[in-house]
């Protein structure tokens, strides 16, 4: 009989989706389209095995060591605390900030076409983005009951609609000229098409929001590795018919002009201004959510993190009866947000998630026999996500040379600021002893 009181394994598979068809989707399928041509249903497919590889690991380390903390502690268990592990922990925070500022980036670009379009009124996409952080963190510090159901309806509204739109989609596609780009004779080359999986990455990273709820989840030995596979293959599955529709339905050209927010423009072929609208809508509803959610789940991982001693411990203190961590992870948020491009943004995002994934399959590995895990599939999620790291290294610095120096700069000081931060700590201990 099924615990009430306990997340039931339908529960903690919507948890799973939910965290992964955020904004994520809409942000960024221009973007890989733009890289990988008619091969964009390949590049979701190669990201996505990844990413199961990947929840492979996460299942048993979520089975082994239930934590709200999640990544946090699989981190400090394969590595215990050092300035290599507190480094890895502020990246994985730092990513949370930098998926944030994705999320309103899109928020951002559908509601600035969509006034453009349905009201002939240009407003700048930075008033939207920015107003949906600031709105987004009064939500959190007012009520996280309220966070909790703006995501659990817009999780309805958002698969809802994209369902929709992939059944409408496919309905006479073959008679639509553009399906023709989906040839293989329209396909980038292999390193490409890898490379425009690995930039839009960060669609799939959600999947891990599972282990902050492993502790909660009825049955976990059965329903945690349920919970990591079935959300995974699902989101695989739509991510690819979301990838065939939007290439089959419009032509390179048009996909590149409307790269923002060219779910919206997909739809116009088939649904007209209509489409648009809608699409548009669902957008800013599940980019909104997605914020609401990032801005909860961040400030528990910077708050975890403190707790660790890998942060100063000002970041376990609230502020307004909510962790002070939320304040910060707006405010950088607002200004990653308003000072980099989305491309750059996403490249930040994907690179920072590729690196915590491979560290989370290596200490799968690592303690496979503690946490019953298969070292062949762990060895191969490691190598694959560093592997696609490399690659998205060396395409972006050819054609994004700055997003990947941002990444590096960021990431470097994730490390550097955690090794003074230690340094700092072992001082004030030793002038304690002292005296």
């Amino acid at each position: 009989m099924e615990d009430k009181s306990k997340i039931s394994l339908k529960d903690a598979i919507s948890i799973g989706i939910g965290g992964m068809v955020g904004g994520g989707i809409f942000a960024v399928l221009g973007l890989s389209v733009t890289l990988a041509k008619g091969g964009v249903p390949i590049s979701f497919f190669v990201a996505g095995m990844i990413a199961l590889m990947t929840a492979y690991s996460y299942a048993k380390l979520s089975v082994a060591y239930p934590d709200e903390g999640g990544t946090v502690r699989f981190i400090n268990e394969g590595f215990g605390y050092s300035v290599f592990s507190g480094g890895l922990n502020n990246m994985l925070w730092v990513s949370y900030i930098i998926m944030l500022s994705l999320y309103s980036s899109a928020f951002g670009a559908y509601a600035s076409s969509l006034f453009q379009i349905t009201g002939n009124v240009v407003i700048d996409q930075h008033i939207f983005l920015s107003g949906i952080i600031i709105i987004s963190t009064f939500i959190n510090y007012y009520s996280i009951k309220v966070v909790g159901e703006v995501e659990a309806f817009a999780v309805i509204i958002k698969l809802v609609i994209l369902l929709a739109f992939v059944a409408a989609g496919f309905w006479g596609i073959t008679d639509n000229p553009n399906f023709q780009q989906l040839n293989p004779e329209n396909w980038e080359s292999p390193l490409q098409l890898i490379a425009g999986g690995m930039v839009i990455f960060v669609a799939y990273e959600g999947f891990e929001l599972i282990a902050n709820s492993a502790p909660d989840i009825d049955k976990p030995k059965i329903n945690i590795p349920r919970a990591y596979y079935g959300s995974v293959i699902f989101v695989i599955c739509l991510y690819i018919a979301i990838a065939i529709v939007t290439v089959g339905s419009l032509d390179f050209t048009s996909i590149g002009k409307a790269a923002e927010y060219v779910l919206a423009e997909a739809a116009k072929p088939k649904f007209g201004q209509v489409g648009f609208t809608i699409i548009s809508i669902a957008a800013m509803i599940s980019t909104f959510s997605a914020i609401n959610a990032t801005l909860l789940g961040g400030s528990r991982v910077n708050h975890e993190v403190a707790v660790y001693n890998e942060l100063p411990t000002e970041f376990t203190r609230s502020l307004w009866g909510k962790p002070f961590g939320l304040f910060i992870i707006a405010i950088l948020s607002l200004v990653i947000a308003n000072s980099i491009d989305l491309e750059s943004i996403s490249t930040s995002g994907s690179a920072g998630f590729l690196i915590i994934f491979g560290i989370v399959n290596y200490i799968a590995f690592k303690k496979a026999k503690d946490v019953g895990a298969n070292k062949v599939i762990t060895l191969i999620g490691f190598i694959c996500c560093f592997a696609a790291f490399f690659i998205l290294t060396i395409q972006q610095s050819k054609n994004n040379l700055e997003g990947i120096l941002t990444a590096f700069l960021i990431f470097t000081l994730c490390f550097v600021g955690e090794w003074l931060f230690q340094n700092h700590l072992k001082n004030k201990i030793d002038k304690s002893v002292k005296k």
